[in-house]
């Protein structure tokens, strides 16, 4: 469905964006993880006609989408990373307004979308006093009004309470299928209930790309979990990789990515995406083939 094929873009400092990246994916909701400024906004944006790519070709459904921008903006969703609203507008007005832009006329569609995000019933208030998690309901209502095959999602959690995260990401995973659905984020927990492949960037460059159960295979054996005293952990922290820590009463439950056993009575578990994550960081290939350089999970997740 969507093939990317020796994707760049190069700024005018000279610096790079995104190098030499390829890859594909068919259906389903993809989740672009990586730390900020690992490209992925740059991506999206290119995927999204909104910028255009220094060298490469990017095909969406076999017809070019950098010769022919106007072909998939037809059939595009895209939530950027800074929405914004009109704060004067009504939700209804608001969505009126871009179902107009996007050639829609239909008022079942338009009712029928603002109950598919759940704010029919707010829909005669104006936007200025919806809350953020609001706003961004609005915004995917926006992206799907034309009802799209790819639909494109730039950090959409960012902000959000921990009740609107987990509303946004059943309605993403509700509409991934039949269509693809993108989305970017540096929080691991956005993606690992619904998405169906994970791309992993760092540096502008494609780390992994696979299905979560396949980098949870992959980490296997390189997550260990061991309960230790604060004051051990604090020396901990510093010289290994730990993924996760909860402070209970018999000390600190750490969860550690290494390839052996990093310190005594540590005992082996299951690697969630979040360790998967940290592993394929560590141990995945750069631009240049170069093993890349450790990174620590609380920085991501």
């Amino acid at each position: 469905m969507l093939r990317i094929t020796d994707v760049s873009k190069r700024f005018r400092s000279g610096n790079y964006g995104v190098r030499d990246l390829s890859f594909e994916v068919r259906g389903g909701v993809l989740g672009l993880l990586g730390p900020n400024g690992a490209g992925k906004t740059t991506l999206m944006q290119m995927i999204a006609t909104v910028t255009k790519p220094t060298a490469g070709s990017i095909f969406f459904r076999d017809e070019d989408v950098v010769a022919k921008p106007d072909a998939l903006r037809r059939r595009l969703g895209y939530l950027p990373q800074d929405f914004g609203v009109y704060d004067n507008l009504t939700a209804l007005e608001f969505l009126n307004y871009f179902a107009a832009l996007k050639g829609v006329r239909s008022r079942t569609k338009i009712q029928e979308t603002l109950e598919l995000v759940n704010l029919h019933q707010v829909a005669n208030r104006a936007v200025g006093g919806f809350s953020g998690g609001m706003k961004q309901r609005l915004g995917i209502a926006q992206a799907l009004i034309n009802d799209p095959d790819l639909v494109i999602v730039d950090e959409p959690t960012a902000g959000l309470d921990p009740e609107e995260r987990v509303r946004f990401r059943n309605v993403l995973s509700d509409i991934g299928m039949g269509r693809l659905v993108i989305l970017s984020t540096h929080i691991v927990s956005d993606v690992e209930s619904i998405a169906t492949e994970i791309a992993i960037m760092r540096e502008g460059a494609l780390v992994a790309l696979a299905p979560p159960e396949e980098l949870m295979r992959r980490a296997k054996g390189s997550v260990w979990e061991v309960v230790v005293s604060s004051e051990k952990f604090d020396e901990l922290r510093r010289t290994l990789h730990i993924s996760s820590a909860v402070r209970k009463s018999s000390g600190v439950q750490a969860r550690i990515v290494s390839p052996f056993p990093p310190v005594p009575l540590a005992t082996p578990v299951e690697p969630t995406l979040e360790d998967a994550f940290l592993f394929t960081m560590r141990n995945g290939e750069g631009r240049n083939g170069a093993a890349t350089a450790p990174t620590n999970a609380a920085a991501v997740a």
